[in-house]
């Protein structure tokens, strides 16, 4: 089983080892000590609270699209027909390409909260370089 050390939990979840820390010290993130007495948090457990956030997230309506990044915007560029608008989603940057008039009546501005949903039919998952694979 995959064990996550807490600021690889932290990393993961896109907030910081002393939220982590807490989540585990108040009892919403089962963790156990490795042999080498670190607090250590299983895959599965991680999995399962990641899950429990995202269901937490409040939708304004019914879509087909499950992919909702939720985040702040970061950049406008603007020209005479189209908008590039960036996204900070946690640790991930996302950007999205729309009508200026879009963006226009969105309102999208630095500073605006925002949710960049995704409907793909092609969807690429790798595992980095340095992921820590195990098995029992």
């Amino acid at each position: 089983m995959t064990m996550f050390r807490i600021s690889e939990a932290a990393a993961v979840l896109g907030v910081s080892a002393d939220t982590v820390r807490r989540l585990v010290d108040g009892g919403r993130l089962p963790a156990h000590r490795d042999e080498h007495d670190h607090r250590v948090i299983a895959g599965t457990d991680l999995a399962a609270f990641a899950r429990a956030q995202t269901e937490e997230d409040e939708r304004t309506g019914v879509s087909s699209a499950r992919n909702r990044l939720r985040g702040i915007v970061t950049e406008v560029i603007r020209d005479s027909v189209m908008a590039q608008v960036e996204i900070a989603a946690g640790p991930f940057r996302v950007v999205s390409l729309m009508s200026r008039r879009a963006a226009d009546e969105l309102g999208l501005e630095p500073g605006v909260m925002a949710v960049a949903v995704v409907k793909s039919t092609n969807v690429v998952v790798e595992i980095p370089d340095n992921a820590r694979v195990a098995s029992h």
